[in-house]
């Protein structure tokens, strides 16, 4: 399996436990984590579909992950999804300062998946040429 695959895979299985946390049960997870009251109607409807949105991705990256096709496309998904979060995240920091520290560790996964990202992306556009 090539890199690119992997990390696509690793990615995946990566943001499906953060997924569910936030829509299986938010009332008891958010609590538990972030000390998030969820049980009002709307607060839940909200983060479950935030879980809808990131097991759409998930499924498309896994799909990327197992068909050449989708493979460049998954990738991109992958950085312009990290990368739109790690935005939210820095300017959530200066407006709000320092959030729980699990979502510091957050932000600097989802860097570290953009960056790792972009060079896969590069990776494979060489691969693709050849």
């Amino acid at each position: 399996m090539k890199p690119q695959s992997i990390f696509l895979l690793v990615a995946a299985c990566g943001l499906t436990p953060i997924a569910l946390s936030y829509g299986v049960a938010p009332e008891i997870s958010l609590r538990y984590l972030f000390d998030i009251d969820a049980t009002p109607t709307n607060v839940t409807h909200i983060f479950r579909a935030i879980m809808g949105l990131y097991m759409a991705l998930a499924l498309f990256w896994l799909l990327g992950a197992f068909t050449k096709k989708y493979k460049l496309h998954a990738l991109y998904s992958l950085v312009i999804f990290m990368l739109g979060l790690a935005v939210g995240r820095v300017g959530s920091l200066i407006v709000d300062g320092i959030p729980h520290w699990l979502l510091v560790v957050y932000l600097f996964l989802e860097l570290g998946f953009a960056v790792v990202g972009i060079k896969m992306i590069k990776q494979e556009i060489r691969e693709i040429k050849q």
